[in-house]
């Protein structure tokens, strides 16, 4: 079946100012009155860019919900099914890192080098064997509890699998809203507290590796690509944004569970979704990037900048 998720949102832009026609740049022949060459006017520079709530209008074959949380205000807006849940995935690894930095910080303890290891690979190379070991450091689901209670989140739960006794971190399920709230539990220094916060958040820009064969492997794999993607370069060249994508193609019912989840200085963004295993892992990574572009807008209130017209003294 095939889904055209429309989602619309109140858009808020800053107001161009543009000059007139009759606007003069020298004598009223509109040549330059001095004898010399006539002065340059600097090219307008565009109003900065960021992300903001808009309409959404992408094509999927199967389940996809979105949200996008405004640091500045709290506000979180996205897809109507905002509240539907996702199992997480590798999504959820950035919380163990910051959990077990946090509480290492509150036993008065200084992380080893084996345990910063382990939380840099977890993030950057979402390295599994690496998250096992936080996750048991953590206390397993005593762990995902703190989650919920420190990041206020109110969809998520962890689960125990068919045919296993334990719960699976991977299959917690956690909704878009979730998600961006998450994303910001970390970003605001709640996850990992004020030592380690900025530790975490230079860990999630430097994620790395592609979809491409070579750099997915069983235990870890390359995951630089979807929001990122459908970012314009001078939002990306900040250097503010990190990202923790999860993706499994679970055999149990022949889909992939794919989420991207991206922070940066004003906004959070969360794209959950799952779709038939043939689709492949670059038609979740795309349909990511097609969300986020859609959400691209000018700064609120920022104006264009127009050079001023030169006045003849």
């Amino acid at each position: 079946m095939v889904l055209f998720l429309t989602a619309a949102a109140l858009v808020l832009g800053g107001v161009l100012l543009v000059p007139t026609a009759s606007a003069r740049f020298g004598g009223a022949s509109g040549a330059a009155t001095d004898a010399g060459a006539a002065p340059t006017a600097a090219p307008p520079t565009a109003a900065p860019l960021t992300l903001a709530a808009a309409p959404v209008d992408v094509e999927i074959d199967g389940f996809l919900s979105w949200a996008l949380l405004d640091r500045t205000t709290g506000n979180i807006t996205g897809s109507d099914n905002v509240t539907a849940t996702n199992s997480a995935e590798s999504m959820i690894k950035i919380w163990f890192a910051a959990d077990v930095l946090r509480l290492a910080t509150e036993s008065g303890t200084e992380p080893e080098g084996t345990l910063l290891e382990a939380a840099s690979t977890a993030i950057r190379d979402s390295d599994d064997p690496a998250t096992n070991m936080l996750y048991n450091l953590a206390g397993g689901p005593a762990s995902l509890r703190r989650m919920v209670q420190m990041c206020g989140l109110t969809e998520t739960r962890p689960v125990t699998p068919p045919d296993a006794n334990v719960v699976w971190w991977s299959y917690t399920e956690i909704s878009a809203r979730d998600a961006v709230r998450l994303g910001e539990c970390v970003a605001n220094g709640t996850a990992a507290g004020p030592q380690w916060t900025r530790w975490v958040l230079d860990e999630m820009a430097q994620v790395r590796g592609t979809t491409a064969k070579e750099d997915q492997l069983r235990t870890r794999g390359g995951g630089r690509w979807g929001i990122i993607d459908g970012l314009p370069d001078e939002i990306v060249e900040t250097g503010s944004v990190g990202i923790k994508n999860g993706w499994t193609l679970i055999n149990a019912d022949g889909l992939w569970h794919l989420n991207c989840l991206a922070t940066a200085d004003d906004w959070v963004l969360a794209v959950l979704m799952r779709y038939p295993g043939e689709h492949g892992l670059d038609y979740g990574a795309h349909v990511c990037r097609n969300v986020t572009s859609q959400l691209v807008v000018p700064v609120p209130g920022a104006a264009l900048k127009i050079p001023q017209p030169l006045v003849e003294g």
